[in-house]
């Protein structure tokens, strides 16, 4: 198999975009993610070292022993950090408070304007994972608000041209007064924005599904699809209800759907009462947990499901390898064995063999039999140079390619960027 060196002839830029899925599962205070179980570790008891239903956003600290940040502790594998030896430039981490007291420099600590020459310490790992806020005043005055609604407040009224149901006030009720159920998503699950028309949220009370919203439309709103024939007496009839919308460019669903979807009585809350979308997800980081929200807590779960959009730059190279070039091989079996390298060689004259023969790969038909010889290499890898000729990369074929001298071959080379 050759080495073949090929010049960068042609060049595309062109974007790869891929659409993942990622499910969510919320049930007595605990999230899973993509139904991925939990595994133990030879040093660790979950060995990506994060919360279930987290990612850890390096893959740092896998299988790890201690959290223990200070090396000087005498354990062995414990976990990798971040430091920073203080100078007098004033250089630190982005996250670190400046103060003019002199406090010791330990993960969490303040990054002091005195002490030069200590270390500030960070942590990892980092991780992330969808967390639910339930708003119950989001604008009573000029001083009385949520931040987190406010700040949205511009982008609401932005995206009403889609629909009226995400305007601050429109004839479907005024946001500034109304329960609102916040579910934030980190991009590292949608990358660009979430794909419009995959999103799924479902309510499950004692193992059945009682209702579910899908954004259908693709135009932000979330219809209620379930309907009260296939769910029996105790659920209402909210077909085609909207409750709530997405915001797919920030990853944020607000949910406002405050009607009953069953006349069961649940404790998800507060507040308490019959099942409603301003319940959906209890228990994803908001502080609600068996002991705060009632016995039958643990009876209900949520379902969220939707598609992300990643945009991977690609780089496409066509390596063309023309007629009569492309025919030697540095290959060792390129020669045919058996014959002198060297013809002469002393203190001052090293002289290779200027009649070695090539070995003939041509196959023949019939046993014991040679067919005629033909200059032939077979390719295995492709090299890429730059415009100064520098190697910069190697493009090894998952299987040899025959190239005869009377042949043209162009190889098609594919990177992500």
């Amino acid at each position: 198999m050759a080495f073949k060196k090929f010049e960068q002839k042609d060049v595309l830029l062109n974007t790869m975009k891929a659409h993942p899925q990622s499910e969510f599962f919320i049930n007595n205070s605990t999230i899973y993610y993509n139904n991925m179980p939990e595994q133990s570790g030879a040093f660790s008891f979950q060995v990506r070292n994060v919360p279930p239903g987290f990612v850890s956003l390096y893959e740092y600290n896998i299988d790890k022993r201690s959290s223990t940040i200070l090396p000087q502790d005498g354990n062995y594998n414990n976990y990798i950090f971040p430091f920073i030896t203080k100078g007098s430039s004033g250089g630190s981490f982005r996250t670190a408070i400046h103060s003019s007291s002199d406090d010791s420099l330990n993960p969490g600590d303040e990054w002091t304007t005195t002490g030069v020459g200590n270390t500030l310490y960070g942590i990892y790992p980092l991780s992330a994972s969808i967390n639910r806020e339930l708003i119950t005043a989001p604008y009573t005055s000029l001083t009385t608000y949520n931040a987190q609604y406010l700040s949205l407040r511009n982008r609401l009224n932005f995206y009403s041209a889609r629909s009226l149901h995400y305007a601050v006030t429109s004839s479907y009720g005024d946001k500034n007064t109304q329960d609102l159920n916040m579910i934030y998503i980190p991009s590292i699950f949608y990358g660009s924005k979430i794909k419009p028309g995959s999103v799924s949220l479902k309510w499950y009370f004692t193992g059945s599904l009682i209702g579910e919203l899908q954004d259908r439309k693709q135009n932000g709103e979330l219809i209620e699809v379930t309907s009260s024939v296939a769910f029996g007496p105790k659920h209402y009839d909210n077909d085609n209800k909207v409750g709530g919308v997405i915001l797919y460019d920030e990853g944020i669903i607000l949910l406002t759907g405050s009607y009953p979807i069953t006349s069961d009585t649940v404790h998800a809350g507060p507040p308490h009462g019959n099942p409603t979308w301003c319940l959906f997800g209890a228990g994803a980081q908001d502080g609600v947990n068996t002991g705060t929200a009632g016995v039958n807590f643990p009876k209900v779960a949520f379902g969220l499901s939707f598609k992300g959009t990643t945009e991977t730059p690609v780089m496409t190279m066509f390596a063309h390898a023309k007629k009569g070039e492309v025919n030697y091989s540095n290959n060792p079996s390129f020669i045919k064995y058996g014959q002198d390298l060297v013809n002469f060689a002393s203190s001052h004259v090293y002289e290779e063999n200027s009649e070695r023969l090539l070995a003939n790969t041509v196959s023949s038909s019939y046993t014991d039999y040679s067919a005629s010889f033909k200059r032939q290499v077979y390719v295995s890898r492709v090299g890429i140079y730059d415009a100064n000729k520098k190697l910069i990369g190697v493009a090894t074929l998952a299987n040899p390619v025959l190239k005869e001298e009377d042949q043209d071959l162009a190889f098609k080379l594919r990177l992500d960027l």
